[in-house]
């Protein structure tokens, strides 16, 4: 990459873009909501049950100039979910910038385990147990999703409620090819804990994007 580009990356106002698609959500609180999805490169978290591992190496995926991608997104939608990959491996502000000055509404989807960047009108955190989230993160999260891969998740997922604010929702979800094994102990869990809630990744059930 010519050290100019670079010099723009590192600044956000170019992002390692790997695909954006107009979509409809389909987990968490905005389920069954319409958006235009902004899928940023880079992630060094290393999930090994990650659905987009192609996501991770960020030199695969053109620097994409912020003026391109929210000209691109405003044709479609004014509620835009950035999503990876990890987007706060980069500077968010230049794009949030942008897309609120277009009047968007933008949620991000992320493990939280960079600083938080940018301005949000929803942040969804995700943790991972191998790069924990920052605590501003924890402090301004509208949603909590922890995933559940095996019963050891489900004491994961109670140590990151207790760090999240109080108004911050709580969702836990199946990971997709253990949801037949987990679902069962997942709505057990969450009538015996009602604090929590299920999420399901309906889009994959609706065979879309």
């Amino acid at each position: 990459m010519k050290q100019e580009t670079q010099d723009l990356v590192n600044k956000g106002l170019m992002l390692p873009l790997m695909e954006e698609f107009y979509t409809i959500q389909g987990e968490g609180y905005h389920k069954g909501t319409a958006a235009y999805f902004i899928r940023i490169g880079g992630c060094d978290v290393g999930c090994h049950w990650c659905d987009v591992k192609e996501s991770w190496n960020a030199d695969l995926h053109p620097p994409t100039s912020t003026d391109v991608i929210v000209a691109n997104a405003k044709k479609y939608s004014d509620t835009v979910v950035v999503t990876g990959g990890e987007p706060l491996t980069w500077d968010m502000t230049a794009l949030t910038d942008k897309l609120k000055a277009e009047g968007c509404k933008i949620h991000i989807e992320t493990s939280g385990a960079y600083e938080l960047t940018g301005q949000w009108d929803w942040i969804c955190l995700s943790p991972k147990k191998m790069k924990l989230p920052t605590q501003g993160v924890y402090d301004k999260a509208h949603e909590l999703k922890c995933i559940i891969y095996n019963k050891d998740d489900f004491k994961f997922a109670e140590a990151q409620a207790e760090k999240v604010n109080d108004n911050c929702i709580l969702y836990l979800q199946p990971e997709w090819s253990k949801r037949d094994t987990m679902i069962p102990m997942i709505v057990d869990y969450v009538m015996a804990n009602p604090k929590w809630k299920v999420s399901l990744q309906t889009h994959k059930y609706l065979n879309i994007p």
